[in-house]
């Protein structure tokens, strides 16, 4: 049994010099870094009041030198890619696309969670999207990712943007699979490694065990500078393996190699591709767990209610621009403190991506902890005993102790408790995408939940809409129909869905929303292979790349009728969609293909349920 096997390496343990295994190069790469804080140091950043919030400046420039230099020659390759379907679009739309305009759109793509099967169903969307891939400029799609601005994970999202990003955005099959000659070391890319199980990598179980106590040592640096050490930490020294650079086939249960510890999420801002400013601005995105919240506000089914703040965790800031706290500290410097003693190292890509997919709070609150992660957290709580804490969520320590005290729940708490970013019930990661000082103005929307069969209800926009209609002053968000049964009636979540079309005076700075859902099989009738279980921690190479290439269908199948499988005016529309708010913001008409495309793609906000 599992549990005997750890009792017996815990005897072990009493004849090894914990102190040795404490300078294992993981351990020492993982291990936050105490320093004096620069001079004129200020930890925290006020984002301001609803309606008149700010970005930080590193932000804002990125931003502003993307659309600068970056996103004028994005735009007129995906409008060429456009073009090549032998389409015929009104001129607006050509001349929006092609800058002879002042008007451009601000997109924004937010990737769901939902584990491995969100990961490759987010990373199969983006494929189809991507200039990069020659099937995708034949199918007028490609393009779209490089012109986004903006581009949001959490959970099994987060894993998939993170991975992206800080392996300087390499194609979407190099990315999952590796490159075809992989360089071993400690900064190469070496794919997701999707063929070793995340709980239990190795078929043989004594192997199994050597790479649990390799884990749980390369965490015992962090537990003697005096960190809090919870499960959350084993979970990123677990997917760091497969969503950080450092690890490939070759040398996964090498242990003089970092598998991804030192990897840092503000270190993004080094690579090539973001210093170029070549990529959408990354986003990931984590629920807050908080004593004393307002239980009352959790959406039955869920975890955490909706009143929580939402924290962000972006190359340069992370906080939160929820009205009860509205401040952000740099995510260089996250663990600090104080504005005398600066913590680095903190901030790892993994524990970034672990805080967003920690889900082992649920596990712990019905009493339902696997056989495998209970006799980790045996191993945990020996060799790092730590009375009173709660393991089953991510530690980090509260930068904003002390801040807004009347109104952030955990003002007065020394850590703060991370859990998955979608344990409110908003598993697409909107909310940054809506905050008013980054103009986003068309977002396009990956749902992979798995509300039933595996598949998305569209639950996760239910929720948004919800939450936003807490915060009016801060958020705006489109109209969607507020019954699951309306989303299966109207077949909006098996195909795409435009929300928002129609604006008022009031509403004018709402964002159009682009929704494609995971929601069924292909019109092509093929058999769905996309509706995997969230609980699957192993696929083949096989697996995926026929996911992939379901998903790719999926993406650019649009809403075909009378029998087809697919409709050829998708492309046309989607590029109607993306430029819809810069040409009302031009005032100009509808017109053309564009008009019957927003027809029947745009939910008109009728009810038949």
């Amino acid at each position: 049994m599992l549990q005997n096997r750890f009792a017996i390496l815990l005897t072990l343990l009493s004849w090894l010099s914990i102190s040795a295994m404490a300078q294992t190069v993981a351990s020492q790469a993982y291990t936050p870094v105490a320093v004096r804080c620069p001079a004129d140091f200020n930890l925290v950043r006020m984002a301001g009041t609803p309606g008149n919030q700010t970005l930080s400046s590193s932000e804002a420039s990125y931003v502003q030198a993307r659309k600068t230099n970056v996103l004028p020659e994005a735009w007129k390759t995906y409008l060429s890619n456009v073009l090549s379907t032998n389409t015929s679009l009104p001129d607006y739309v050509s001349e929006i696309l092609s800058g002879a305009t002042s008007e451009i759109p601000t997109l924004g793509i937010a990737t769901s969670g939902g584990g491995y099967r969100a990961a490759i169903f987010g990373a199969g969307v983006l494929n189809a999207l991507d200039a990069r891939n020659s099937s995708s400029e034949a199918a007028g799609t490609g393009g779209l990712l490089q012109a986004a601005t903006y581009l949001s994970g959490l959970s099994g999202g987060s894993w998939f943007v993170t991975s992206l990003v800080q392996a300087n955005f390499p194609t979407i099959q190099e990315l999952v699979f590796g490159p075809a000659s992989p360089a071993v070391s400690n900064n190469s890319w070496g794919g997701w490694n999707a063929d070793y199980d995340l709980s239990t990598p190795s078929t043989n179980s004594t192997m199994d065990d050597e790479y649990y106590l390799a884990v749980a040592e390369e965490l015992l640096g962090k537990y003697y500078a005096g960190y809090v050490v919870t499960f959350a930490d084993v979970w990123a020294r677990t997917i760091a393996r497969h969503f950080a650079n450092g690890t490939d086939s070759s040398n996964f249960y090498n242990e003089s190699y970092t598998h991804g510890a030192g990897i840092l999420w503000s270190a993004v801002a080094n690579t090539t591709s973001f210093a170029s400013y070549s990529i959408p601005f990354p986003i990931v995105v984590a629920d807050l767990q908080a004593p004393g919240q307002n239980s009352s506000e959790i959406i039955a089914g869920d975890f955490e209610p909706l009143t929580n703040p939402i924290f962000e965790f972006n190359v340069f800031e992370t906080g939160s621009f929820d009205p009860q706290l509205s401040a952000f500290v740099p995510t260089k410097y996250l663990g600090t403190t104080n504005n005398s003693i600066c913590v680095t190292n903190y901030d790892q890509s993994a524990f970034i991506a672990a805080s967003s997919s920690e889900l082992f709070n649920e596990a712990n609150l019905t009493g339902t902890f696997t056989s495998t992660e209970g006799p980790i957290l045996d191993l945990l709580e020996s060799l790092m005993p730590e009375p009173g804490v709660e393991y089953d969520i991510a530690s980090w320590p509260n930068s904003f102790y002390g801040v807004a005290p009347d109104t952030f729940v955990d003002s007065a708490q020394r850590n703060l408790n991370m859990v998955d970013g979608g344990e409110d019930g908003e598993v697409i990661p909107l909310q940054p995408l809506l905050v008013k000082a980054r103009g986003v103005d068309v977002i396009f929307a990956i749902d992979a939940t798995d509300d039933i069969d595996d598949f998305a209800d569209g639950s996760s926009l239910i929720a948004t809409q919800n939450r936003t209609s807490l915060y009016p002053s801060s958020y705006s968000f489109p109209p969607v129909p507020t019954s699951l049964e309306e989303y299966t009636a109207q077949n909006l979540t098996t195909r795409p869905t435009f929300f928002g079309c129609n604006t008022t005076s009031s509403n004018a700075s709402t964002p159009l929303l682009i929704y494609l859902a995971n929601g069924g099989p292909p019109h092509d009738g093929a058999a769905p292979v996309t509706n995997t279980s969230t609980s699957q921690t192993t696929y083949l190479s096989s697996e995926i790349q026929g996911m992939l290439s379901q998903t790719f269908v999926i993406s650019t199948q649009g809403y075909p009728t009378d029998g087809a499988m697919t409709d050829p005016y998708w492309p046309s529309c989607l590029a109607c969609a993306v430029v819809d708010r810069a040409r009302e913001r031009a005032g100009i008409e509808r017109s053309g293909i564009c008009s019957s495309c927003m027809d029947r793609y745009c939910w008109d906000g009728s009810t038949t349920v």
